[in-house]
């Protein structure tokens, strides 16, 4: 039997059963099963010293905010490719109703893409409430909805993503009101939705802004404490009564503390359905860090960065994602000081690298630990139920990844729009050298060799 591509000799990472060596058959973009026999196929892959994970999904990713989108989704999605990300989730922000220009942005989302991608879309005005603008997005495939709790009042302001094939910014003031909250919980359930929450109390932030500007503090430490991590854990606190209330679920994104991670805890011991996410920077960076590691939430203590760890390696996190933010670094950080340098920075294509050089590598995690929070369960928690295992009948998104290669970060083989990274000169082991969408290869030992376009939008449907 003839087939596309086959893997050869691959050491097959299958959480529920560990590690087993194998070929990977591939045909028609689906995985076919996992063989010791040969088959003949238009590709081989010799892969005797490689480890076979699933496509990551990162499902928390900013990219059409400092360049339109039919240009961020080219660099961006060539960046995930280098990170062996195979589905990318855009966390769509837009200052008007979606039912006026949403279509624009799926139009325009479509031919750039290197791999696979997905949206959310934010909740950023009483609008977005409206019936026919959640089921409007619903019909579009979109069934997972943003919350931001952090954005209310004097701290309401924030850059939207600005309109395909135009070059001006979109900045807003956005009033996160506790009525909105409310209403938003309640409605994306009754839609049987997601809810994804950015938990932080505003008012508990902006009182401590204020103490922190009136002693003219600055830099990372100021910054942590002008959103002291107390702020992340009132709010999971609060979302959680409302997960009780109305049988909801939710999803905490980038929970970066102790206290967030308590807050968690207690919520998930009551039984509530609530999932959390981190990202590789609260595992890696502290505040004793320069200007370009300013985030929301803010990076902690190393005591913060060893409880995260533990949680990955417990179960108590299901997910990482990167909230990868693709600005420059002149736009970022314009007059040296934390108050007015913009929050967020690249991450997508070091995510797997850093899990693999600080987690595996040093005995944090195992590599079945890393395909839980990386694949499995970010594919089960947002519906994308064609991805995330390496079974006969799912995607063949696989990443082929070398555990002992040892390189620097260097930004520029990123890829990215973005001309900085955090990790830069940072020697990390472990590096992923093939990055395979839907049974074509896309990555080759850095190189992007797959073609443009030809990442598709995933629809997903309500469950």
């Amino acid at each position: 039997m003839s087939i596309d591509m086959l893997i050869r000799d691959v050491k097959v990472v299958i959480p529920s059963i560990g590690i087993v060596e194998r070929n990977i058959v591939i045909d028609d973009g689906k995985i076919k099963g996992l063989s010791v026999d040969e088959y003949d196929a238009s590709v081989k892959i010799n892969a005797s010293n490689l480890y076979a994970i699933p496509g990551l999904i990162d499902p928390h990713v900013h990219y059409g905010v400092f360049t339109p989108i039919d240009l961020a989704a080219e660099s961006e999605s060539r960046s995930a490719a280098v990170g062996g990300v195979t589905t990318m989730m855009r966390m769509l922000r837009l200052y008007a109703k979606y039912t006026d220009k949403l279509e624009a942005h799926l139009n325009a989302s479509k031919g750039s893409h290197y791999v696979d991608y997905a949206y959310h879309a934010s909740i950023l005005m009483y609008e977005h409430l409206e019936d026919k603008e959640l089921e409007y997005c619903i019909r579009n495939g979109i069934t997972s909805f943003k919350l931001y709790m952090n954005l209310k009042g004097e701290l309401g302001g924030i850059y939207m993503d600005i309109d395909p094939y135009t070059s001006r910014l979109e900045y807003a003031k956005v009033n996160t009101t506790e009525d909105m909250i409310e209403r938003a919980i309640s409605k994306v359930s009754r839609l049987k939705c997601l809810t994804l929450v950015h938990a932080e109390d505003a008012d508990i932030c902006y009182v401590e802004m204020l103490k922190c500007k009136e002693q003219l503090l600055d830099g990372l430490k100021a910054w942590s404490d002008a959103r002291p991590s107390i702020a992340e854990y009132n709010a999971i606190m609060h979302i959680a009564d409302l997960l009780s209330k109305y049988d909801a679920r939710a999803y905490i994104v980038h929970v970066g503390s102790s206290l967030a991670l308590d807050a968690i805890a207690s919520a998930k011991a009551k039984g509530l359905k609530i999932y959390a996410e981190t990202c590789p920077h609260y595992l890696t960076h502290t505040y004793e860090f320069d200007l370009r590691g300013k985030v929301v939430p803010p990076l902690r203590s190393k005591e913060d960065n060893a409880r995260l760890w533990d949680a990955l390696a417990s179960g108590l996190i299901d997910c990482m994602g990167t909230d990868h933010v693709a600005n420059r670094l002149e736009m970022k950080i314009a007059d040296n000081s934390v108050w007015n340098a913009l929050a967020g920075f690249p991450g997508l294509a070091t995510m797997l690298p850093v899990l693999l050089s600080e987690g595996v590598n040093k005995g944090r995690i195992t590599l079945e630990q890393l395909v839980r929070i990386t694949s499995l369960n970010t594919a089960k928690i947002f519906g994308l139920s064609t991805k995330g295992r390496l079974e006969q009948g799912y995607d063949a998104d696989i990443v082929l990844i070398d555990i002992k290669k040892e390189q620097r970060v260097d930004h520029e083989r990123l890829l990215s729009y973005s001309n900085y990274s955090i990790y830069d000169g940072m020697l990390l082991k472990g590096w992923p050298v093939y990055t395979i969408v839907r049974g074509n290869i896309v990555m080759e030992h850095g190189n992007i060799i797959g073609k443009k376009g030809y990442g598709l939008y995933i629809a997903r449907d309500v469950n």
